[in-house]
């Protein structure tokens, strides 16, 4: 009969590690390209000017 705890639970850890390190990779991004700043919300109002500028051309 074989043991086959040690490959699961290796596996685990390493899945766990994998997501961790993968959501602090995209994590530690948005804090480098600014989406935590004081002008974090002007991409969503340059989207909503930009909608505003559509409509009034019709």
């Amino acid at each position: 009969m074989s043991d086959y705890t040690y490959p699961s639970i290796f596996f685990a850890y390493f899945l766990f590690f994998l997501l961790v390190a993968g959501a602090l990779f995209f994590f530690l991004r948005t804090i480098k390209q600014g989406y935590w700043g004081c002008h974090s919300e002007d991409p969503k109002y340059h989207m909503l000017h930009d909608e505003e500028v559509k409509h009034d051309d019709k």
